[in-house]
C-alpha cells in the first residue's frame, strides 16, 4: 500500500525525533529570546520562551503534514514547521534593525546545534571507539547535524514569511520591503511548489552541501 514501510518509518522516527524536536523548539526559542532582548516582550507573555516542545507544536506543520509524507515516502522523506513566536516589530528599539537580528537568530541557534551534534558525536568516538557501531546513537547525531543545517539554510531563504525573508526586508530600503511583504500571504505555497517540482534541493544545495561537509570535516578532525 502505496509502497509504505512501517519498519522503516519507526526507525526514522525512532533516530530523528529527539534532533527534531530540540531543533524546532530552540529556533523558535531563539527568536523570542533575542525580541525580549531588544524590547518586545511578546513572546515572553505568551509562554513561548520555554523549552517544552508541547508549547511550539503547529498540528498541521509539526504532526500531519511530516507524518503524512513519512508515510508516502516510505521514511524517505518530511517537511514542516513549527507554531511561529509571535513578534510586535514595532515594540522592538529599532523596529528595522532589530527584526534582521530576530530572524538571524532562529538559523543561527541551528547551526550552533548543529556544531553541538557535531562536537558530542567527534568526542564520544575518540572516548569511546567502539560505540561506532552503535547505530542510533551515531545516527542521531549524523541526523541532528543533518536536521539542523537543512533547517538554518532552508530558514535563510529570501522568502517571506521564513526567517530570509525577514532579515532581507529589514535590509532593503522601505519601498523595495514592501514589495517584498506583498509575497508573504504567498510563500509558503511558493515553498510548497518548490518542494514539490524538485527545485528547492537544487536552491538550497550551493550553501546546504558545503556546509555539512564542514561539519562532517569537523566531526573527523576531532574524533
Amino acid at each position: 500500500m502505496l509502497g509504505i514501510e512501517i519498519p522503516s518509518i519507526v526507525v526514522t522516527v525512532m533516530v530523528a525525533a529527539v534532533p527534531v524536536i530540540f531543533a524546532i523548539t530552540v529556533h523558535e526559542v531563539a527568536h523570542g529570546w533575542t525580541a525580549l532582548q531588544f524590547g518586545d516582550s511578546t513572546a515572553k507573555a505568551a509562554g513561548r520562551l520555554t523549552l517544552n516542545p508541547i508549547k511550539h507544536i503547529d498540528p498541521i506543520g509539526t504532526v500531519i503534514l511530516p507524518i503524512g509524507l513519512l508515510l508516502v515516502s516510505g521514511g524517505q522523506m518530511a517537511f514542516g514547521w513549527a507554531k511561529p513566536v509571535p513578534v510586535a516589530f514595532q515594540n522592538l528599539r529599532n523596529p528595522r534593525r532589530d527584526m534582521v537580528l530576530v530572524a538571524a537568530a532562529g538559523p543561527a541557534s541551528n547551526l550552533a546545534m548543529a556544531m553541538g551534534w557535531a562536537l558530542l558525536l567527534s568526542s564520544t568516538l575518540s572516548q569511546f571507539p567502539q560505540i561506532a557501531g552503535d547505530y542510533w546513537l551515531v545516527s542521531m547525531c549524523m541526523t541532528g547535524i543533518l536536521i539542523n543545517v537543512l533547517l538554518a539554510v532552508f530558514n535563510m531563504l529570501p522568502i517571506p514569511p521564513l526567517d530570509g525573508g525577514r532579515v532581507l526586508a529589514g535590509l532593503l530600503p522601505p519601498n523595495m520591503a514592501n514589495l517584498l511583504h506583498r509575497i508573504e500571504p504567498f510563500g509558503f505555497l511558493i515553498v510548497i511548489l518548490l518542494l514539490v517540482t524538485g527545485n528547492l534541493i537544487t536552491i538550497l544545495g550551493p550553501v546546504l552541501f558545503p556546509l555539512l561537509r564542514f561539519f562532517q570535516r569537523t566531526v573527523a578532525g576531532l574524533a
